[in-house]
């Protein structure tokens, strides 16, 4: 009876271990892709690159950030970036924050045209 109840336990044990699981976050994901200006240097780009984390580091409603762009669409885009924000009221006063304004002096020189998608559940 032994043997049986801890093959049971045994069995229970791997289905629960076994289990597939995921999250819906209510947090807001700020995707946005971006086509450099052609004069632009990689310099530059790293720096408004590098600057997300700066702007991330000096407002409190950026969670998470995600620099390191795999695969970009359209081809004529090189980069892209992801902000998580807290929720949607961080996301909506990030346009009007300090860090905000710092960072937009390294981007806007150096990006021609971005595409940006929020995202939530």
């Amino acid at each position: 009876m032994k043997k049986v109840l801890l093959i049971a336990t045994v069995f229970v044990a791997g289905l629960l271990v076994g289990q597939k699981t995921f999250e819906a976050p209510s947090t807001v994901l700020h995707v946005v892709t971006v086509r450099w200006t052609k004069d632009s240097t990689p310099a530059q780009r790293q720096a408004a690159l590098d600057g997300v984390r700066t702007m991330a580091q000096n407002y409190p409603g950026i969670k998470r950030v995600w620099l390191k762009s795999i695969k970009v669409q359209p081809s004529d885009y090189s980069a892209a970036f992801v902000m998580e924000f807290a929720d949607r009221k961080a996301l909506e006063d990030y346009v009007q924050a300090p860090a905000h304004a710092e960072w937009k002096k390294l981007y806007d020189p150096v990006h021609d045209q971005s595409t940006t998608h929020d995202i939530t559940n």
